[in-house]
Formats: C-alpha cells, sequence, structure tokens
C-alpha cells in the first residue's frame, strides 16, 4: 500500500531529474504519457514539456531496432565468459591496495563467484601468446593469483595457470642510459625546468617511476651526518616504496640539491602537471616521451633507463652490491648485479689496474 502510493512520487522525482538532460535520453524520451500518474497529470507544464520532447514512432522503433542489434551482437556464452573475466581483472586493477599483482582482498564476493569460473586454460594461453614477454608475465602473476585465491575460497577446483609456462625473455630490460644521452638530455632542459628536475630526481635517488611522483618537501629532513655534511649533503629523503612497501633513507645528492632548489615548488609532490596536480605513473611516461622527443633521444629512452644509469654509475664509481641495494631498495643482489650489467667494462678495467701491482 505504502509503495503505491511512492510509486507517483517516485516518477515525478524521475521526470524532474529528466528535464534537464539532453532529447537523446532514451529513458526520458520513451517515457509514456499514458504511464503517467493522476497525480503528475495534474501539472500540465511538467508533461507538456515531455509530449514535446518525446520522439515519434519510427524513431522509437529504429531505436529499439538498434537496441536489438547490438544485444545481439553480445550475445554468446565465449563472449559473456570473456566479458565477466574482464569485469573482474578491472576491478581487480583498481581497487587493490597493494602492489602485489592480483590483491584479491577488496573484490566483491559475487564478482569473484561470476569470473573464476569462466575462464578456461586455453583462453588464458591464447591471451598471454598475444601479449609482449614482459607484459606476459604480469599478466599471468595477476591471473595466477586470482585463481590461487579462487581455488582457496573453493570458487573453483583447479588453477588453470598452474600449468602455464612462458617463453624465456632475451634481453637486459629497459634500456640503461648512457652519459651522453644524459648530457644531451641536460643541454636541451637547463636547470629550474620541470624535465631537468624529473630527470634529476630519477638519475640521482635510483628510485622507481611510482616512487618519484609521490616525492615532495615533506620528505626532506635534515642531514646530522658530519662525514655527508662536509661532501655538501644537506638533506635526507625519506622513501617508501610502492612496490615493496620498504622505507628507505637516503642521502640527497649535491647535484639534485641544486635543481631541487632551482626549480619552484608550491605542492606537496615536486612534480606536478600543469594544473597542479600530481602525476600518475602512466601520465609521467607519456610526458617524458615528450621531452625526450624535444631534446632530439631516441624511443629506448625511459624513465626506467635512467635508475639503471644510476646504478651504472655507481658500480663505476666503485659503490658494492650491497651498498647499491641500499640506496635502490632491492631486496635480493641478484636483482642488483642484473641493473649493473650495463657498468662501463674498460672503466673497471682500468680502476683494477690501477690497484693491482704491476709486475
Amino acid at each position: 500500500m505504502n509503495s503505491a502510493r511512492r510509486k507517483p512520487n517516485n516518477e515525478i522525482a524521475e521526470v524532474r531529474a529528466g528535464m534537464g538532460r539532453s532529447s537523446r535520453q532514451p529513458s526520458l524520451l520513451l517515457f509514456a504519457a499514458a504511464r503517467l500518474s493522476a497525480r503528475a497529470s495534474a501539472r500540465p507544464a511538467v508533461v507538456a514539456d515531455i509530449h514535446g520532447r518525446l520522439r515519434s514512432g519510427d524513431e522509437r522503433d529504429a531505436y529499439r531496432h538498434r537496441r536489438g542489434s547490438r544485444q545481439a551482437r553480445q550475445r554468446g556464452s565465449g563472449r559473456r565468459r570473456i566479458s565477466r573475466f574482464a569485469t573482474i581483472l578491472w576491478f581487480e586493477k583498481r581497487r587493490h591496495t597493494t602492489h602485489a599483482p592480483g590483491n584479491p582482498r577488496t573484490l566483491p564476493r559475487c564478482l569473484w563467484r561470476q569470473a573464476v569460473r569462466a575462464p578456461p586454460p586455453e583462453w588464458i594461453e591464447a591471451l598471454l601468446d598475444s601479449k609482449p614477454p614482459h607484459a606476459a608475465r604480469s599478466w599471468r602473476a595477476t591471473l595466477r593469483s586470482l585463481c590461487q585465491f579462487a581455488v582457496k575460497r573453493r570458487y573453483r577446483r583447479d588453477d588453470p595457470t598452474a600449468n602455464i609456462k612462458l617463453r624465456a625473455i632475451k634481453g637486459d630490460g629497459f634500456h640503461t642510459w648512457t652519459d651522453d644521452e644524459i648530457a644531451q638530455f641536460e643541454a636541451h632542459h637547463p636547470v629550474g625546468t620541470k624535465p631537468r628536475l624529473a630527470l634529476a630526481l630519477l638519475l640521482y635517488t635510483m628510485q622507481r617511476r611510482s616512487d618519484v611522483i609521490r616525492m615532495g618537501r615533506q620528505h626532506l629532513s635534515d642531514c646530522l651526518d658530519e662525514r655527508l655534511r662536509a661532501q655538501g649533503v644537506r638533506n635526507m629523503l625519506s622513501v617508501r616504496q610502492q612496490k615493496t612497501g620498504k622505507p628507505l633513507v637516503i642521502p640527497v645528492r649535491p647535484d639534485l640539491q641544486v635543481v631541487i632548489d632551482a626549480t619552484p615548488s608550491e605542492h606537496l609532490t615536486f612534480l606536478v602537471t600543469a594544473t597542479g596536480k600530481p602525476y600518475g605513473g602512466n601520465a609521467l611516461s607519456e610526458q617524458f616521451r615528450d621531452w625526450c622527443d624535444a631534446a632530439g633521444l631516441p624511443q629506448r629512452c625511459k624513465p626506467h633507463g635512467l635508475r639503471k644509469a644510476g646504478l651504472r654509475r655507481g658500480a663505476e664509481d666503485g659503490w658494492s652490491a650491497n651498498e647499491l641495494a641500499a640506496w635502490s631498495g632491492h631486496a635480493s643482489l641478484r636483482e642488483v648485479e642484473r641493473y649493473t650489467r650495463a657498468a662501463d667494462q674498460a672503466r673497471l678495467a682500468r680502476n683494477a689496474l690501477a690497484r693491482a701491482v704491476i709486475r
């Protein structure tokens, strides 16, 4: 009884809400005058406006035909299966709270039940084969974490990703910037500009893109080590890495300090967009690509390559693997060795000969 009395009010609210919408909105244009309640019909101005914005019969039939054709194209169990699984991956990407791939703790349970039963192993293998090697590994990690969680919660009986193997990756990953490429970028973007600040943060802190975009003046503290102060170090930078959650405290090198002091900043982060908002990871990469193009650098020059270049310089200066790992935050020395493969062999050979006793 109460619901019957509230229905006219709901219809009136819907009509009023739709008054400012475009005439293309089907929810308003297909509103039949016969369905209006007696209470709504008592308002001639509202009803007259709706009647004036209704489509003709031919237009309504054409709209229903287009809607029916679209629904027919979306039919099929395979398409629905992939759509459900894509939905869960979209939620996983936008809502997980840690960097670990496939973190399932923030996902709605109903979406898990619909999605984790859908993908067959053949579809997953075809998906991974269509991706580049590094992207395929990221996808497999996310899908495997999702399916393992589904098996644990008994949403499915097996893990379709358990026996999926990927081809070996050949190469050293991202290109390591050379000294000439760094000098070319610095020559085109002088000290005091945002591109120069981005390069200095990536190169001298040796941190990932995801950590650099969150750095700000509030992360700086006074350096109390007299040895470092004698070398020109004034501040220490506190960083909690997004990927690993590991806290780091690293000195701000004098070259980086000069760039920070010369670059005006009134925001919480050093790097902000034209509207004053912090950069996202992909947004910074796209902007950095434009800066590299302006400097005439090749496509191989990426932001992550500056992290590797900083590690390469440290290795060339005689830093040990443990010292490099303490600066960059790597958990294993094997990763540090992978980043230092681009070290200048000739310079290391000269350093070894200079320390040796020539017979």
